[in-house]
């Protein structure tokens, strides 16, 4: 069996962080002929199941950069790798260290939480307001992130955004902390905004496509990516195609590139390979 799986920003989805009427078509037809298709993001549940509403998806998808797999038809999270306290702790100080906010993801009786206690930058703002207002996502301010890392929740995962040079500093402070992963790059829709993840060792891209390959007997994964945080699914997937915006380093790893994302790259190769 053939699994296709694709990144959402900068890759399925088009400059406007939607996923074009062609795109979908394409997709729902391949899943109505029997094929395979799933999503590997580093977006919540709440904004990449509102933009993938109508995607009659038919295996679980791989969210926040592999540390969760969703399943659609239950609405459950089906895998979720969680940070132990005590490196959460260590992480929540040296982001006070750093003077640098941002927001604490949890996931507690099936339900995925966001914290943060200031938004001190427009980026922030915007960050909160845009999953507001178009994925009805809810956020809780609280007077201390530390508050929240009791043992009850499960802490899963860190966004951070902030301009280049303090997210690096922030990346150099975490990088010797034990079982975490981080992934520091630039955002799509921004000049010079730069996001800075951080979440449990166990979880990539590449062992989220590993267990579906494994859980659902997939024989060939195919993969679509844009950015450096998809370079973990390319080295999980028989084949990667990088779409033409992407970045030079994944577009020299991948097996080749196909159109933008603007141009619905991913959906046109799907079509093609599969005569639809």
């Amino acid at each position: 069996m053939k699994l296709y799986i694709s990144d959402m920003d900068g890759t399925l989805l088009n400059g406007d962080k939607e996923i074009s009427c062609f795109s979908k078509d394409i997709i729902n037809v391949l899943i109505s002929k029997g094929g395979y298709f799933s999503i590997a993001s580093a977006r919540t549940a709440a904004t990449a199941l509102k933009i993938l509403e109508e995607v009659k998806l038919n295996v679980p998808i791989a969210l926040m950069n592999g540390v969760v797999i969703y399943d659609t038809s239950t609405n459950e999270y089906e895998k979720v790798e969680a940070l132990c306290d005590n490196t959460t702790k260590k992480i929540v100080n040296i982001l006070r260290a750093c003077k640098i906010e941002g927001f604490m993801y949890t996931i507690s009786e099936n339900r995925l939480n966001t914290y943060y206690e200031k938004l001190t930058s427009k980026v922030l703002q915007e960050f909160v307001d845009e999953r507001i207002k178009k994925y009805n996502k809810t956020f809780e301010k609280v007077e201390s992130l530390l508050d929240k890392i009791n043992g009850r929740n499960k802490i899963i995962y860190f966004t951070l955004l902030d301009e280049y040079e303090p997210l690096l500093k922030v990346h150099d402070l975490l990088k010797d902390l034990p079982d975490i992963e981080l992934s520091l790059y630039k955002d799509v829709y921004s000049e010079k905004t730069y996001l800075l993840e951080i979440y449990s060792s166990n979880a990539s891209k590449h062992n989220a496509v590993e267990y579906l390959r494994q859980k659902y007997n997939f024989n060939e994964v195919i993969g679509f990516g844009d950015n450096y945080n998809d370079i973990p699914m390319l080295k999980a997937c028989n084949q990667f195609y990088a779409v033409d915006n992407a970045v030079g380093e994944l577009k020299e790893l991948a097996t080749g590139v196909i159109e933008d994302n603007n141009s619905n790259g991913v959906a046109k190769f799907i079509a093609s390979r599969e005569n639809i």
